[in-house]
């Protein structure tokens, strides 16, 4: 079974962050993290995403949907579907 390829854009003084990625680490998931303290672009990209906020964690998935600062239930529930559709 292929995990699904996620990019959270996150803040290293995000508690929201922080919950997020133990949650993608809990299911074995691998993620690519992007502190947009220190990544111009990144925070470009999450300013224009969330309409001039930089709202943390916004994450991105590879069906090219985005959750922003989604609860665990969110999280979890976008990660089954996910992880259904790529056992089809």
């Amino acid at each position: 079974m292929e995990k699904p390829k996620i990019t959270i854009y996150g803040t290293t003084w995000c508690q929201d962050c922080y919950q997020a990625l133990n949650i993608l680490k809990s299911h074995n998931i691998n993620y690519q993290w992007i502190d947009i303290d220190q990544d111009q672009q990144a925070e470009k990209f999450v300013i224009q995403t969330n309409r001039g906020f930089r709202s943390v964690p916004t994450i991105l998935f590879e069906d090219g949907s985005i959750l922003v600062e989604p609860s665990q239930s969110e999280l979890q529930s976008k990660l089954i579907t996910l992880t259904q559709l790529n056992e089809k």
